[in-house]
């Protein structure tokens, strides 16, 4: 099917996605796993000019990606990404995602595998509306970056800024670049991993092999 010769308008892009795409060297080989409806892989496309694939579990997913030209291919990060070559792509993208896979760490190990550096975002269980919200409702909460109940999640391995960090330490993962995300969508580069970890709604981190 031939693409839609009308982007998608780059202001409608969601605010983390816009941070996202700003790490992504333009004409870059791109994999986005986890695409959803193709959002930022479209931007990049026509904002960035990557050679862009993607993979998404949910068929609804795959049909609106493809529905507007985009190179996407059903599949699951947590068995799928192992049947690509090492070194494929120049970024692999897991945006909101990596609390929902299976095995996180087999995910992020394939990650930097394929791609010469990888970028993942996440939401930060450690910020303070969520710790304060469990001490004083003692219930799960629910919020615009975590929006399900928790019978209802597809989030089954939450964790915090500083949780990753360590992950990538004791993994020999190199973190080239690591932002905080507030509630408005602004980006600050992480200095302190206290005050990261508690006024930061998301984690988004550039990564690569050591």
């Amino acid at each position: 099917m031939p693409r839609d010769p009308t982007p998608r308008d780059k202001r409608a892009i969601r605010v983390d996605l816009q941070h996202i795409a700003d790490m992504v060297d333009a004409g870059s080989r791109v994999l986005d796993v986890g695409c959803g409806d193709g959002d930022l892989l479209d931007y990049l496309v026509h904002f960035k000019q990557v050679d862009g694939r993607g993979i998404e579990l949910s068929q609804a997913g795959v049909n609106a990606c493809v529905g507007v030209g985009l190179s996407v291919i059903q599949g699951d990060a947590d068995t799928d990404l192992a049947a690509y070559p090492a070194g494929a792509f120049d970024y692999a993208i897991l945006s909101q995602t990596l609390q929902a896979t299976r095995d996180p760490k087999g995910v992020l190990s394939q990650l930097v595998r394929i791609a010469r550096r990888a970028i993942v975002s996440f939401p930060n269980f450690g910020h303070w509306k969520l710790r304060w919200h469990l001490l004083t409702q003692g219930t799960m909460p629910v919020t615009p970056t975590l929006p399900a109940p928790w019978y209802a999640t597809p989030n089954i391995h939450l964790c915090t800024i500083r949780d990753f960090i360590d992950f990538c330490a004791v993994e020999r993962i190199a973190i080239e670049r690591a932002i905080a995300i507030d509630r408005l969508g602004q980006s600050s580069v992480i200095r302190s991993y206290r005050h990261a970890n508690l006024f930061g709604e998301q984690g988004l981190f550039q990564l690569s092999r050591q």
